[in-house]
Parts: C-alpha cells; structure tokens; sequence
C-alpha cells in the first residue's frame, strides 16, 4: 500500500507541470497499458512474479523507426498486445535517459549508462526476466510481427529450461519466403576456412535459413543498395545455413559443423550477420530486422574500425547521421 501511495503522489507531481513540458522531437507514445515504475528491479521482478508475470524491459529512443514499428505495428495487434498484458509487466526504458535505476544487485545508475551496462546496441531492444531475475531471453532490435509474437510464446511459456529461443522460433515460425536460399557473387564458396591470416579483411558471417522473409529482403533490397555493395567490398563474407551440416573451420580454428557454429553463437534470428575482425574476433553483430540505411552502417561500423573507439553503435549512427545531413544528403532510416 506504501508502495502504491508514493507511485501515485510521484505520478501526480510528474502531472502538475506536464503543460509546461515540450515533448520530444519524434517521441512515441507508448501503449496505456506499459507500467510506472521507481525503476527498481528487483521490487518489479517481485511483484511482476507475484501477479504470475513476467518482467519485460524496453530500451528505446525518441526517433527510432524500428521502435515506432514495434509499439505502432506489433503492439496494436489485439493478439500481440492481449499476450503482452496478460504476461507480462512491462517497462520502458529511453537509452539516452537519466532516471536512476537500481540493478538486481542494488547498484544505482541513470538509464543511458544501465543500457550500456547491458550492451544494448539496437533499438528496440527487450530483455525478458524470470520470477528470479535471471534473463529468460533478450530481443536485440525489431521482430516482425509474427517473430515477436512467437518470442512472447516462449517466455510466457516459461520454455526456456526445455529449448532456446533460436530452436524455438525455428520450429514454431514459418514465413511466407522462398524455400531456397539465395546465392550472392561476394559470397565465400564452400568449404569454409574462416580463420584470419596476416592482411586479412574483417569477416562478416550471414546466417539464413529458408522460408525467412527477412532473408528474402535483406537480398532484394539491403545487398542491392550502392552504399551496402561499398562495404559489402572490404569484408569476406561468408553465408552459412542454420541447416547445414557441412564441416567447417571457424575463426577461432576450430573444425565443426555449420549449425553447430550457430548454435555457439547463439543465433536466434535469421537473417543474422556476425562481424569479426582481422584477427578473428567478433566484434559485432545483428540479430534482427533492419532497413538499408541501418544494414549499410553496421558494416561502416566496423570496417572503419569505429568499434573499436565507440562502444556504442547508436552514438556511431547519430553522428554518420548527422554528417550526412550537413552535407545537404537526404536521410531516411527507414528507407
């Protein structure tokens, strides 16, 4: 009843001057149902678990496509949004925030340096926690739809002691895609040597399945784009199959089965690329949906070595952005 007093007198203070504040270029409204919270963790777990919920957290930022697609998109569909509610207690989180936080283990920070503390590189970005608090799964950036519905099966389904979420999707999603995976001229042929040797190019590994629609996009558009093939050009890449079996060497020299590599990656979303450096490093990788724009500057991310300096991807593309635009150059994320 304490809890519930304060959470509504801080509601009511926040209200008082609401008409004096400017809101956010661009910001989103988040669906009525998403939760006030102090942003202390562990009493959300608790009552979260004690409703027979589970915790969701959303990272997102005002301007970002893929979040709008996820609250504008995902969550006005009555079944998505009726599954969230029922199973979920959820928050959100802006990356370049300042409200405090505390951490399961009572630590304190603001919101931009806790979406650092869990390496949050895309928007959206959802962590899933378990009546304990331990991560149950974690979404890093947009699923469409029907992924995103599935992903909300396996966690409400508490199903991750039984099967992870790549083997789960994989077995429960079937898009409306080409049954054949498609070929590409800058792809490595088989069979596969991974490792890096002296003068190397970065490495960028493609994982794909059939029936992935996003895969089928990803070909028809993302590899078609001028400033995409720019970047394509100073890697090697190499596209791999969650279905193969074919032996290969990997970049750390091991000799193992294709969907073994991507079962020690833990990939969970296909089309997913995973980028390594010279010296056969990851360094980065996506794992979700993206547009032109965003797929063209992940490889600009780390074929100028930006990952190195910057830790954070979003700050990259803010200022790739930003450049672009001083130069009179259009910029559309989503295009």
């Amino acid at each position: 009843m304490l809890r519930f007093l304060l959470r509504s007198i801080v509601l009511l203070a926040a209200a008082a001057p609401a008409a004096a504040q400017s809101v956010a270029p661009n910001a989103i409204e988040l669906p009525a149902w998403f939760s006030e919270s102090f942003l202390d963790l562990r009493e959300d777990v608790k009552e979260a678990a004690q409703a027979n919920k589970r915790l969701m957290l959303y990272f997102g930022q005002d301007g970002c496509p893929y979040c709008k697609a996820l609250i504008q998109t995902n969550f006005t569909q009555p079944q998505i949004a009726d599954k969230a509610r029922r199973h979920f207690v959820a928050i959100a989180l802006n990356i370049w925030g300042d409200r405090e936080v505390t951490w399961l283990d009572g630590r304190t920070m603001r919101e931009k340096e806790f979406a650092q503390f869990l390496k949050v590189q895309f928007t959206p970005t959802l962590v899933f926690f378990d009546e304990r608090g331990q991560v149950a799964a974690r979404l890093n950036g947009y699923y469409p739809p029907h992924r995103f519905e599935a992903a909300l099966d396996y966690v409400a389904g508490r199903m991750e002691g039984n099967t992870t979420l790549g083997e789960y999707l994989r077995s429960h999603v079937r898009d409306a895609a080409s049954e054949t995976l498609h070929d590409e001229p800058f792809f490595m042929r088989a069979p596969y040597d991974l490792r890096r040797g002296k003068g190397a190019k970065p490495l960028a590994v493609v994982f794909e399945t059939p029936y992935c629609s996003g895969c089928d996009e990803m070909h028809r558009e993302g590899f078609q784009r001028p400033e995409v093939r720019a970047q394509l050009a100073k890697f090697d890449v190499a596209r791999i199959s969650l279905l193969e079996n074919e032996k290969i060497i990997t970049p750390d020299g091991k000799t193992i089965p294709a969907s073994e590599f991507a079962r020690l990656l833990k990939i969970t979303y296909t089309p997913s690329i995973v980028f390594f450096d010279p010296r056969g490093r990851e360094v980065f990788r996506i794992e979700a949906y993206l547009r032109p724009f965003h797929l063209a500057g992940s490889f600009d991310y780390v074929s100028s070595g930006a990952y190195a300096t910057q830790p954070s991807f979003q700050r990259f593309l803010q200022g790739k952005t930003e450049r672009l635009r001083e130069r009179g150059e259009p910029v559309d994320l989503w295009r």
